[in-house]
């Protein structure tokens, strides 16, 4: 008999527990950093968005930079070909202003040139989007049934799930080294401003982790329970 408690119930838990602490205290140190870098002024004298504009002019891309409410609501919508800047980015030439400006430049840059991992990743978007939402109950439909393939539809369109989370981390790193690239060589920041704008750039990376870490252990869970009905 496997009741709720069971062994590998015990142990998702205490996994999913784990995680979203962890997952706070990144948010947290999200925030702690970019405020660290806030104060702190590119000696170029350029805000972050008319140095993504600049990066933009360079390389030839007729995007539109426009300010969006929320923090750190910065984003590159590839339908409309607009950059969101959030209102602490937008104006602002700190130091965590402009990594995080030329970070989605780096998505725009992806885009246009058809890096394959992101190309990929928009493929799978829509079954993704999907199997967030219903794979967890046609797993817990399929145990209900007592149909093993019927679980395992569910498992598998989660699994798309954990493919994008997957997929997104070298998106999302490549973007980060995209910016930074493009902000050394056109003398942005110095030197010593491009290793504070790779700390910004790394705290948030560190929650694209955890979060392809918590979907993970979901579908282990779920892969788990859809096992049961072979019992």
């Amino acid at each position: 008999m496997y009741g709720f408690y069971g062994g590998t119930d015990v142990l998702y838990l205490i996994a999913l527990f784990a995680i979203l602490i962890i997952s706070v205290w990144a948010q947290s140190r999200v925030q702690s950093v970019f405020k660290r870098y806030a104060g702190t002024r590119v000696s170029s004298g350029m805000s972050a968005d008319h140095i993504a504009e600049s990066l933009l002019a360079r390389q030839g891309y007729n995007t539109q930079i426009t300010p969006v409410e929320g923090n750190l609501t910065d984003h590159y919508n590839p339908k409309t070909g607009v950059v969101g800047l959030s209102t602490q980015v937008y104006g602002s030439d700190s130091i965590s202003a402009v990594a995080v400006a030329a970070h989605e430049i780096g998505h725009v840059v992806q885009y246009h040139e058809g890096y394959g991992p992101i190309r990929f990743r928009n493929a799978v978007l829509p079954v993704a989007a999907i199997g967030s939402q219903a794979a967890p109950w046609i797993v817990l439909l399929g145990v209900f049934m007592g149909s093993f393939n019927l679980a395992m539809v569910g498992v598998i369109l989660f699994g798309v799930m954990l493919l994008f989370q997957l997929v997104t981390l070298p998106v999302e790193f490549n973007a980060s080294s995209r910016a930074l690239r493009m902000l050394e060589e056109g003398n942005y920041i110095s030197y010593e401003e491009s290793d504070q704008a790779k700390k910004v750039l790394r705290a948030a990376a560190l929650t694209y982790v955890l979060a392809a870490l918590s979907v993970l252990i979901s579908f282990m869970r779920l892969l788990s329970i859809a096992r049961r009905t072979r019992r």
